[in-house]
C-alpha cells in the first residue's frame, strides 16, 4: 500500500493505544498462569497475533473479545501443566503432563512457533518453551531471521537445549530438550530481550537460578516493564549489583490487568503537536516505567529541548524525534544509537535516506545520526522499509512538507498501530491510499 501525504495540520484529541511492549508481558504472564486471565486493552497488531499464537502452539486458550477502535481484551486460560513448578521437575515432563519428553503424545506433530516479524516474541517465547520442556519449531519472515540470537542460544545449549540443524541458531530452528536452572551470562549491550525471555522462563524451574550481566546494561528500562510485569502476576525476582536472583519452583497467578497507553506510538502525536498540530494526547501513566516515557521530557515545550540526545533506552522512538529535530533551532545529536540498525530496518541508514529526500540536514555516522535545521520541501517518494516507525515518522513529517510525499510500502503500520491512518484522518491529516499492493 502506497500512501500520498499533504501537507496540513492535525487537531483534536486523541487516546494513546495501548503499549505493545506490556501487551506482550501481559499475554505471556497470563498464559504461564494458573487459572484464567483477563487482559484488558490489546492492539489488533502483527506483533499482538505473532504472541498470542507461540502461546497458544505451546498450549494456553486465547479468545479475543473484540472492542472498539482495534483495541480488544483477551481471556487467557494458562498452559495446562507448566514445566518445574507444577510437577516438580519429574525427568520425562514436558507442557503436555507428566510421561512425554516433548511435551506431547509421541504421534503428535512438533509444534510451529511463528514469529511473524516480531524480535520480541521470538527472543521472550524462546527460553519459555525452552523451560516448558517442548519441543517446536520457531520460524518468522522478513529481518526477523537476520536478528541476532546467539548469546541467548548459546546460554540455553549449556544449559540443556539443543538446536537444530546443528550449529543453528538464526530463523528457522528446532529446540529439543529441558532447560535447567544454573548461571546465566548475557551481555548487557545486545539485547535487554534476552534477559527478559530469561526472566519469564527461570521462575518455573527447580533450582534458583542467576542471571549475570556483562558490561553495560542498556536498554534496563525495558528489563524494568518485564520485572514491574511478572510481579503483578506474583513472581519475585531479586536485582542484584550483577544481574537478577531468581528463585525456582514459582508459579505464576492469573487475574486482571489493564494495559497502560503506549509512549513508542504517542511519540509519533507528540511531535506531531510539537511541530505545529494541536492535539490533546491522553492515556498515558506520568509515572510509567517505559523507557520512552522520555519523549515527554525531550519535546516540553513543544520543542526538543536537547542538543544531544542519549538513545540507549529509546532506540524505538528516535526516528519520529530525528523529525522533531529537523525544526528545533539548533542543530541535534542522536548518540549511542547503534541498535537501530539491528531493528526492523537499518533505521540510521532509513531515517538519514528519507530526511534527506525531504530537503533535510542530516549526517549519519557509525553510532550517531545529527540533524541540522531544516526546512523540508517534499515533493518527493520515500520507502517506508518495511518498518512501522519509518512510515509513521514520515506521516508526521509529510504535515510539515512544502510539497506532498508519498510513503512507498505504508501497511508495515499493521506491525504495531493498524489504525494509525484512521486516526491521522480522523485528526484532519489527508492520507490518500494511491495503490494497494
Amino acid at each position: 500500500m502506497d500512501i500520498k501525504i499533504y501537507p496540513g495540520t492535525l487537531k483534536g484529541e486523541i487516546q494513546a493505544p495501548p503499549s505493545k511492549s506490556m501487551a506482550h508481558r501481559a499475554l505471556i504472564c497470563a498464559a504461564l498462569s494458573d487459572g484464567t486471565s483477563h487482559i484488558k486493552g490489546i492492539s489488533g497488531s502483527k506483533d499482538m497475533e505473532a504472541t498470542m499464537g507461540c502461546m497458544q502452539a505451546l498450549g494456553t486458550v486465547m479468545h479475543r473479545i473484540e472492542g472498539e477502535n482495534g483495541i480488544d481484551d483477551v481471556v487467557s486460560i494458562g498452559i495446562p501443566m507448566v514445566r518445574g513448578a507444577a510437577c516438580s521437575g519429574c525427568a520425562g515432563c514436558g507442557s503436555g503432563g507428566c510421561g512425554s519428553s516433548s511435551g506431547a503424545p509421541a504421534e503428535a506433530p512438533v509444534p510451529v512457533l511463528d514469529c511473524i516479524e516480531s524480535g520480541s516474541t521470538l527472543r521472550f517465547v524462546l527460553p519459555i518453551a525452552a523451560a516448558l520442556g517442548t519441543e517446536c519449531q520457531f520460524t518468522g519472515r522478513g529481518k526477523l531471521p537476520e536478528r541476532p540470537m546467539t548469546p541467548l542460544a548459546d546460554e540455553m545449549k549449556k544449559h540443556g537445549i539443543e538446536f537444530s540443524p546443528e550449529g543453528r541458531d538464526s530463523l528457522p530452528f528446532t529446540i529439543k530438550g529441558q532447560l535447567t536452572s544454573g548461571v546465566y551470562e548475557i551481555p548487557g549491550n545486545i539485547s535487554s530481550q534476552y534477559i527478559s525471555g530469561l526472566i519469564f522462563a527461570l521462575p518455573m524451574l527447580v533450582g534458583d537460578s542467576e542471571i549475570r550481566v556483562i558490561g553495560d546494561l542498556e536498554s534496563a528500562s525495558y528489563i524494568d516493564l518485564t520485572l514491574q510485569m511478572v510481579r503483578d502476576f506474583g513472581v519475585e525476582i531479586e536485582k542484584t549489583e550483577w544481574g537478577f536472583k531468581i528463585p525456582g519452583g514459582q508459579k505464576y497467578k492469573g487475574g486482571e490487568i489493564e494495559v497502560e497507553g503506549d509512549y513508542s506510538n504517542a511519540a509519533f502525536w507528540m511531535v506531531a503537536d510539537a511541530i505545529g498540530s494541536v492535539l490533546q494526547l491522553s492515556g498515558l501513566r506520568e509515572d510509567s516505567a517505559q523507557g520512552d516515557r522520555k519523549a515527554a521530557d525531550i519535546l516540553a515545550g513543544r520543542r526538543i529541548n536537547y542538543t544531544d540526545i542519549d538513545c540507549r533506552d529509546i532506540p524505538d522512538i528516535v526516528p519520529i524525534l530525528s523529525v522533531a529535530a529537523a525544526q528545533a533551532p539548533q542543530t541535534t545529536r542522536f548518540y549511542d544509537a547503534g541498535r537501530l540498525r539491528i531493528k526492523e530496518s537499518d533505521r540510521l541508514s532509513a531515517m538519514v535516506d528519507c530526511l534527506t529526500r525531504l530537503g533535510a540536514k542530516v549526517e549519519e555516522k557509525e553510532d550517531e545520526l545529527i540533524v541540522h535545521p531544516s526546512v523540508l520541501k517534499g515533493g518527493c517518494e520515500v520507502d517506508g522499509y518495511n518498518d512501522h516507525r519509518i512510515v509513521m515518522s514520515m506521516a508526521i513529517a509529510g504535515l510539515i512538507c512544502e510539497e506532498p510525499i508519498i510513503i512507498r510500502g505504508a501497511e508495515a503500520v499493521t506491525k504495531s498501530y493498524p489504525n494509525f491512518f484512521e486516526e491521522y484522518r480522523r485528526l484532519g491529516g489527508r492520507a490518500d491510499v494511491i495503490t494497494d499492493r
